[in-house]
């Protein structure tokens, strides 16, 4: 600005920085760009504002908040040094331990002074630096709110209602002489608390107790409730000014008398340098890139079985939104893994956008189309597309089974699990996990710690607001990330693998080549045994998994899966539309084994009796060339239900619709068909309920997002074009000294007079000044240089917008040319 006068205000401050600064501040703090402000007063008016403060010091590490809340009790403007004696103390104590922590915050003081700088929390120079009032009303300390420092208000503030009489009775119970007025008397008090000589002396003679009395109050919080007669102790105290009343049971230790009491510190341990991150082991970083890729398959696994599970159309949506207690028991034990891990896996399904609600009147959830799309990836790149959806969710599965604000319920895909800081949490973990050597697992509580020194104030201890859900929930979202990172592959016994550094580092195409040699091939044969079994020993091939998953039972799962034959089975793959031949001719096409002959005699037998009954539809009725067969039935009593008559030798007919019918007769042991109205055998294979196109859900941001550097440039342009408007000095005309021209007001000229100026402000190339008025109605003040005048508009380089533009005349109010100076 070519001037070294000091900055009066935040924004003569703001004005005196160069564009990279406030593109900075604008980056650090992007709410302030929602709108754009018109110049630099505006800005500063907007960064000043109690909800913009408080975000960003939510965004502070402890250090620099730390740095902040010192400002925020020491005198305003606070010199350089006495900001750094209230973070270091007067170093009369602790001898080497002191100086070594002396020394860490001198060392780090200018880096947290420069982080306030940026973000426009601390303004000014080192001689007189101020914290925004804003953060310091925030910061400082009150009896609703106590300061983070610990300390209470000054004597000046804390004795703002005693009375003259009682002041002076203070000076002299603490052998200082008589004052003529309250205020001297608050200052020579004030003076005695500030001097170390005199105040320890005057220590020197309270009593024991009384000493005791200032150790609870030193640290905080500084305010102590008294009965109406005190005790000996508290009434020395009370009568020295040590404790001064704010009301007729509280009192408080002043300021001054504290930080002496703290040897000039504002915090009993500044945190200069953040908590390092420990290792808790270290593995073999091959191992643990193998573990992580044999859980990542077995992540893909459980996926698919989640849609397997609803593929023919999900539980029902509760009233509320979300998913029921019982069904999601149902989908833990189908999955066979805790409630609290299927919601995780349900979850990241919905949030990949695999499933999703299908829209219909009776609303369920189902596989979308993109899950088809998505099986029919590789093995790695469908890793890579859950692993990216999990980084960037906002929806928090480790809340589910907890209560609200309101004391409700949270259920699996409710409504309410969205939490905006969750994605910001998992890379933050993931990033300290990559800061260490690879195969190193780290220690919980170091890392909980770390995160803790870098965002101090956010999971609800802000000074805004108190959390509904406790003061931690980052900890406990860096919790639920390791979890999480465990199953989904991330990390493998703890450590973060090579796969996930460079899903991290490079994007998923270099992950999924991290991957893809880890992942066994899969197999295209099982080991049928003569007990009715089949083993896979690995991953099997889609087609084979999928044809074997109709025909067996899975009865476990682990390094190699176990499949059962069961009669039910079997007759699941015939009413798929297999034939026995089909079965047999698969069989010793996928087995290394010779096939067993109880399998061979398992599905001839289930074959035989398949479809030898038919059901079809009269409201249902039973058909079969044996009518000795018929006979049976009819003579079971477990039939009684079914309310069978006999309409002919070989047909029986029901009340029970087919479904239940058909049912009921295989629970009975019988293996019927269902047959269409046209006689043939009905082929049901496993249904495939789609939702219609969904995109997944969209995180919900936390905040508005970080501005690219294109929109970072035009903003400062516009803001520093639109200063110039504003700060412009022009020549003062008649209007400018007629006292009823209000302060500020836009320039008010003739038609006339407007089209004269403009005209030879374009002769000359020289700028003026203009009030604009747009259509809809916003005035504005800008400063152009017209360019050509004609058909009643004006066409000039508009300095507001740094770009040509053209403005009609009507909407001038009026126009006065720039002083030589400005």
């Amino acid at each position: 600005m070519g001037t070294t006068t000091p900055p009066r205000t935040l924004a003569e401050a703001l004005r005196a920085r160069g564009d990279e600064s406030l593109a900075g501040l604008l980056r650090a703090r992007p709410d302030l760009l929602n709108p754009v402000p018109n110049d630099i007063t505006q800005l500063a008016t907007r960064a000043g504002t109690r909800a913009s403060v408080v975000r960003a010091l939510e965004h502070l590490d402890r250090f620099a908040l730390q740095t902040a809340e010192a400002l925020a009790v020491a005198p305003d403007p606070a010199p350089y040094d006495t900001l750094l004696s209230l973070l270091t103390g007067d170093g009369l104590d602790d001898g080497e331990q002191r100086d070594e922590a002396g020394a860490a915050v001198t060392a780090a003081l200018p880096g947290a002074l420069a982080t306030l700088r940026e973000q426009a929390l601390v303004w000014g120079e080192d001689d007189r630096l101020r914290l925004v009032r804003t953060a310091r009303e925030l910061l400082a300390p009150s009896p609703q709110h106590p300061s983070p420092t610990g300390l209470g208000p000054t004597v000046s503030e804390a004795t703002a209602g005693m009375s003259p009489g009682r002041l002076q009775e203070i000076l002299v119970a603490t052998g200082l002489p008589a004052t003529h007025d309250p205020v001297s008397a608050v200052a020579t008090l004030a003076a005695l608390f500030t001097d170390r000589t005199r105040m320890a002396e005057l220590l020197d003679t309270a009593p024991v107790e009384a000493l005791s009395v200032l150790d609870r109050l030193v640290w905080g919080p500084p305010y102590g409730e008294v009965t109406p007669n005190p005790t000996p102790p508290v009434k020395w105290l009370r009568d020295r000014g040590l404790l001064l009343p704010v009301s007729t049971r509280t009192v408080v230790l002043p300021r001054e008398a504290a930080l002496h009491l703290r040897a000039g510190r504002a915090h009993r341990v500044p945190e200069p340098v953040p908590p390092a991150v420990a290792a808790a082991a270290e593995r073999d970083p091959q191992a643990v890139d193998r573990a992580a890729a044999g859980q990542a398959f077995t992540a893909l696994s459980t996926v698919e079985e989640l849609l397997k599970l609803w593929n023919g159309g999900g539980p029902a949506i509760l009233r509320a939104g979300g998913l029921s207690v019982r069904e999601l028991k149902r989908a833990a034990n189908a999955l066979d893994v805790a409630e609290p891990v299927a919601a995780f896996w349900i979850e990241l399904a919905y949030g990949s956008g695999l499933l999703a609600t299908d829209g219909e009147t009776d609303e369920r959830y189902a596989p979308t189309p993109a899950s088809d799309e998505w099986l029919d990836l590789s093995t790695e790149d469908r890793w890579t597309h859950l692993a990216t959806a999990w980084l960037a969710a906002t929806r928090t599965p480790g809340l589910v089974g907890g209560q609200d604000a309101k004391g409700r319920a949270l259920s699996a895909l409710g409504p309410e699990l969205d939490r905006s800081a969750a994605p910001d949490v998992r890379r933050r973990v993931l990033a300290l996990l990559a800061e260490l050597p690879p195969g190193t697992a780290p220690d919980a509580g170091t890392l909980l710690r770390r995160l803790r020194w870098e965002r101090p104030l956010r999971g609800g201890t802000a000074p805004s607001s108190a959390s509904a859900e406790g003061t931690d929930l980052r900890s406990r979202l860096a919790l639920w990330t390791l979890n999480e990172a465990e199953l989904l592959g991330i990390t493998g016994r703890g450590a973060l693998s090579a796969q996930a550094r460079a899903l991290l580092d490079e994007g998923p195409d270099a992950a999924a080549a991290r991957l893809a040699p880890l992942i066994p091939e899969p197999l295209d044969h099982v080991l049928l045994q003569a007990d009715l079994t089949a083993v896979a020993p690995g991953p099997l091939e889609r087609p084979l998994a999928q044809t074997l998953s109709v025909l067996a039972d899975v009865e476990s799962k682990g390094g190699a899966t176990v499949y059962r034959f069961t009669p039910g089975s079997v007759r699941r793959a015939l009413d798929a539309g297999q034939a026995a031949a089909d079965l047999h001719a698969f069989l010793a096409a996928h087995s290394r084994t010779p096939v067993p002959q109880p399998l061979s005699y398992l599905i001839d037998d289930v074959a035989r009796r398949h479809g030898h009954l038919r059901i079809g539809a009269a409201a249902a009725y039973v058909r079969c060339d044996d009518e000795a067969v018929l006979n049976e039935i009819l003579a079971d009593r477990r039939s009684t239900g079914l309310r069978l008559r006999r309409l002919a030798p070989t047909v029986l007919a029901s009340q029970a619709d087919p479904g239940s019918l058909l049912e009921a007769l295989r629970d009975m042991g019988y293996a019927p068909a269902a047959e269409s109205a046209e006689g043939d055998v009905l082929i049901t294979r496993a249904g495939a309920r789609r939702t219609p196109p969904r995109t997944p859900p969209a995180p919900v941001p936390e905040g508005p997002p970080v501005p690219d550097a294109t929109l970072l440039g035009a903003a400062v342009r516009a803001i520093r074009a639109g200063d110039t408007a504003a700060t412009v000095v022009r020549k003062e005309t008649a209007e400018d000294t007629s006292s009823t021209a209000p302060a500020g007001s836009l320039p008010r000229t003739t038609p006339a007079e407007t089209l004269a100026t403009v005209q030879a402000a374009a002769m000359t190339g020289s700028a003026v000044w203009i009030g604009y008025v747009n259509a809809d109605g916003a005035a504005s003040q800008r400063v152009i240089a017209p360019v050509r005048v004609e058909g009643g508009f004006v066409t000039a380089y508009d300095h507001t917008a740094d770009e040509v533009r053209t403005y009609p005349l009507h909407r001038i109010t009026g126009v006065a040319e720039l002083a030589e100076d400005g």
